[in-house]
């Protein structure tokens, strides 16, 4: 006897006669098979569908973020080209005035440059810019004052050439970076005698950090001046020195790359800019 292979479905449609006809309809399993099989490839290939369109979504994402990304290094790149401007403008503009001034050195040799160091990164650039202002503004007003009483530290500390300034610039030892640098570097041959910018008393001398051999100079009403990398230390600490008084010599003890006298100026121990007092007439 052959075997049946279809599924049977009576159905019984009311009618308003009195009689009731059956239709009997018939689908083969084979069909029903065939069917299912449709239909789970076609739900297969939605959520394959739906998977990719996910897929070219994180792709998109992931793209755009990339181009951000592109953007930013390339903005950073920029400013830090304009930072490189800036420290050259910087360096050129000290030479010339110091030689509108008369302060220079004829000695062709390696300029020395160095000091201490701080990490300078793109974005530091405003707040360090603004802080700068801050502490222009502060300086002003504490020479106000200090010039009244004569402590202004506006005589050179030593014959020579401007070099590496004060505010940003390239690294002296190499490397690409750059860093702030918290003083005025004047070239100087070794041993050439270092005088205080101002009277004051000694306050500190010693090696220190990034310095080498160090005099610091207290002027009272938060002034100092700092005298680093010497090879000779003149004074005593406590002592109470005038201006123009040896406190020193030239060297390049520390972080220094040669013979060169790093000079600063603070205000509350915040580094300012010393050309302002350099600059400006002694009185």
């Amino acid at each position: 006897m052959a075997r049946d292979d279809r599924f049977y479905a009576f159905i019984i449609p009311q009618t308003s006669r009195s009689r009731a006809r059956i239709r009997r309809i018939c689908v083969e399993k084979k069909s029903l098979k065939l069917f299912a099989l449709v239909a789970v490839i076609l739900f297969c290939s939605c959520l394959y569908g739906f998977y990719g369109l996910t897929q070219q979504a994180q792709h998109f994402r992931t793209e755009a973020e990339n181009q951000r990304l592109r953007a930013e290094n390339e903005r950073q790149r920029q400013e830090l080209n304009e930072l490189s401007n800036r420290v050259e403008a910087v360096e050129d503009t000290s030479r010339k005035l110091a030689e509108k001034s008369g302060v220079v050195n004829e000695n062709d040799d390696l300029p020395g440059t160095g000091g201490p160091a701080m990490p300078l990164e793109p974005d530091s650039l405003p707040a360090l810019e603004e802080k700068m202002t801050q502490l222009e503004e502060e300086l002003h007003a504490y020479e106000a004052v200090l010039k009244v009483r004569g402590y202004t530290p506006s005589v050179w500390p030593v014959v020579g050439k401007l070099e590496s300034a004060f505010g940003g610039r390239r690294n002296p030892f190499g490397g690409g970076s750059y860093e702030f640098h918290t003083g005025q570097d004047i070239d100087a041959p070794w041993g050439a005698p270092v005088i205080a910018g101002a009277t004051g008393k000694v306050s500190f001398v010693g090696w220190q950090n990034g310095y080498g051999q160090l005099v610091v100079i207290d002027h009272g009403g938060g002034l100092t001046t700092r005298y680093g990398h010497l090879s000779h230390i003149a004074v005593p600490q406590g002592a109470t020195v005038m201006r123009g008084e040896l406190v020193g010599k030239v060297g390049s003890t520390g972080r220094s790359t040669g013979p060169h006298l790093h000079y600063e100026v603070r205000i509350n121990d915040e580094p300012v800019n010393p050309l302002q007092y350099l600059l400006t007439p002694a009185r």
